[in-house]
């Protein structure tokens, strides 16, 4: 299992965009491409996003989330929680200058959201094996 948990990390480490899934008011899953900001490992992943998104408003009602990434014939879907980032020494370590396209006034945007997403189940296919694991990794 380390194995294929450090090879997921690699994988994540490799990718700028993965899919995040919400949960709508109406309980439909909600899948989005978003660009990753910055991950530790594959347990927690940190992504940026408007105050006032669709996602944003559901992750404020129920946390619970999917996130998944691939590369070249691997794949890992994670399921977890969403919080929202205020710290605003995290908010200003991952702010980037292509994010004023997004948050003109910067770090202070009331616009600009950082959602971290915590996993505790993995399911992986790395290197024709497949593992899932539902307890906390």
């Amino acid at each position: 299992m380390a194995t294929l948990k450090q090879k997921a990390s690699e994988i994540l480490d490799r990718c700028k965009v993965v899919n995040l899934a919400s949960v709508t008011f109406d309980g439909y899953p909600r899948p989005v491409p978003v660009s990753k900001l910055k991950n530790d490992g594959i347990m927690h992943i940190w992504i940026s996003t408007g105050s006032n998104s669709e996602k944003t408003k559901y992750f404020r009602k129920n946390k619970k989330a999917g996130l998944s990434f691939f590369e070249e014939g691997n794949s890992v879907v994670l399921i977890g929680q969403v919080k929202i980032v205020t710290d605003i020494k995290i908010k200003r370590e991952l702010f980037s200058d292509w994010m004023l396209a997004h948050f003109p006034r910067g770090v202070d945007d009331p616009e600009y959201c950082i959602l971290e997403f915590e996993a505790e189940e993995a399911t992986f296919w790395i290197d024709r094996k497949f593992v899932h694991r539902r307890t906390r990794l």
